[in-house]
């Protein structure tokens, strides 16, 4: 008895193969194109996530405020407008300003380390009310980039001799 298998190869044995619609080759640049797409799409959206826009005080002002929408404004605090009712209250009322113009704002949290240094930008991010208070969710202070010290401020080691005014001790 001879075996015989029901169906024959499609190709004969030793014969060259068909190329298939998509080789190995053509696989991998298939691949390598979805996965190039997701990283861009994934990247532009982090990024536009990641940029946000403030306005300044002035023009927070001067456009008014919107129903609801969450913004960010950017200011520097004016001096002796700070205060917390107690000490065991979180919430602080003070108020910012640019360019002539001045906010009500209102934060329930605690406040960096820098929010009073009179050199700092601030900036809110909340929403405007309608009576004029900024409702505050967090707060942000930006320093500067470069050290610039005010006209007659000297450096933190500066010395000077009290008796003849040089400033080398030798």
């Amino acid at each position: 008895m001879q075996y015989t298998p029901a169906e024959q190869p499609a190709t004969p044995i030793g014969a060259a193969a068909t190329p298939s619609f998509l080789t190995k080759q053509r696989k991998l640049i298939v691949v390598g194109i979805v996965l190039l797409a997701a990283f861009g799409y994934f990247g532009f959206t982090a990024f536009q996530a990641a940029t946000s826009f403030y306005l300044t005080v002035d023009e927070l002002v001067a456009q008014g405020p919107a129903a609801g929408e969450s913004l960010k404004v950017k200011g520097a605090l004016v001096e002796g407008s700070f205060d917390r009712e107690s000490t065991e209250n979180t919430i602080a009322t003070f108020q910012l300003h640019e360019n002539g113009a001045q906010i009500d704002a209102t934060y329930d949290g605690v406040l960096p380390d820098l929010f009073f240094n009179p050199h700092s930008e601030i900036v809110l991010e909340g929403t405007y009310q309608p009576g004029g208070v900024f409702m505050t969710d967090r707060v942000f202070v930006k320093c500067a980039s470069k050290y610039q010290s005010l006209e007659g401020e000297r450096p933190y080691d500066y010395y000077e001799d009290p008796a003849t005014g040089a400033s080398d001790p030798a």
